[in-house]
């Protein structure tokens, strides 16, 4: 049987066709926040972590790293 993607995207077709670069964001483990580029002319589909700390966005905490 057919299962759609549970995930919609926000904006819906308007937002899709005007934007070149679609970005994901979810959460992972602790604090750790996950930024995967998923359709992108210009950039290789890839993913990366980070944190939303009291001083603004930087690297992750290494020991929710370590959970991963």
């Amino acid at each position: 049987m057919f299962n759609p993607d549970p995930k919609k995207p926000i904006g819906g077709n308007i937002i899709a066709h005007a934007s070149t670069t679609r970005i994901s964001l979810k959460k992972g483990r602790g604090e750790t926040r996950i930024a995967k580029i998923y359709d992108s002319p210009c950039l290789p589909e890839g993913d990366c972590l980070f944190a939303i700390n009291e001083d603004g966005i930087g690297d992750p905490n290494p020991k929710d790293l370590e959970k991963e």
